[in-house]
């Protein structure tokens, strides 16, 4: 029963993170967003007895990229000086409660060593040296050109925040 509890406690956070994303206005919450999106993710993963494929998911994503995203975002857009009193003061306030109790939920889950919800079936078992083996065997192309993009989209940002006149 408490399996079910955090599935749905961790769906509804990837669901409620992804709307937030699309429906920001301002990018850097976007951002914001689609790190707890991704962080959800992990706890998924986590579940479904993936830990390699959660720790890639919090370190490659929810580290790596999103500083990436972050730096393009920061680079591109220049923010305007925030002033006066915050008025979403309250709302910030629970974001600590909130994390911790979350943390507790995939502690919990983690301690119990539950694997996927009853009924479903278990994951193929896969170690790491199986893992890399399809890595650079066949979906070496898809590895690489992802490579190659992250690549062009650094080159372009520092492109495009290059001054004029230098």
């Amino acid at each position: 029963m408490s399996t079910w509890v955090a599935f749905f406690v961790l769906a509804a956070l990837a669901v409620g993170s992804a709307l937030g994303l699309v429906l920001r206005r301002n990018p850097i919450h976007g951002a914001l967003f689609l790190v707890v999106n991704l962080g959800s993710v992990a706890g998924l993963y986590l579940m479904l007895g993936a830990e390699f494929l959660a720790a890639a998911q919090v370190i490659v994503y929810a580290g790596a990229i999103m500083v990436l995203f972050v730096f393009a975002i920061m680079v591109l857009i220049p923010g305007k000086e925030e002033t006066g009193p915050d008025p979403r003061r309250a709302v910030r306030l629970l974001a600590p409660p909130l994390g911790a109790l979350l943390c507790l939920l995939l502690a919990f889950v983690v301690a119990r060593g539950t694997g996927a919800p009853a009924g479903a079936a278990p994951p193929a078992p896969a170690t790491l040296g199986a893992l890399g083996r399809l890595l650079f065997t066949r979906y070496l192309f898809p590895f690489e050109l992802t490579s190659v993009l992250l690549l062009a989209a650094m080159v372009g940002v520092l492109l495009l925040a290059r001054k004029r006149g230098s």
